[in-house]
């Protein structure tokens, strides 16, 4: 279970943010990915420079987390 979606502390906005990046990034649980309903909602809060701001980030950190993992470094902690 994901915290984000059961706590009040994010807006929506952060929220349609947050789909994103989890169905970008779940891929090894067979989820479906990224659908036009989550692609949507961000859009509704972003325009298309920032999705792709937004997508770029996300890109970034699945590839830095792969790498942090084999070598057994915690992400964030010399960065």
């Amino acid at each position: 279970m994901v915290t984000w979606r059961e706590t009040p502390f994010f807006t929506a906005k952060e929220r349609a943010a947050l789909a994103l990046t989890e169905a970008a990034t779940r891929i090894q649980d067979g989820a479906p990915g990224v659908t036009d309903e989550i692609w949507d909602a961000a859009a509704d809060h972003f325009d298309e420079k920032q999705l792709s701001a937004i997508i770029m980030n996300i890109a970034m950190t699945n590839f830095f987390n792969p790498i942090n993992r084999a070598i057994r470094e915690q992400a964030g902690k010399t960065w």
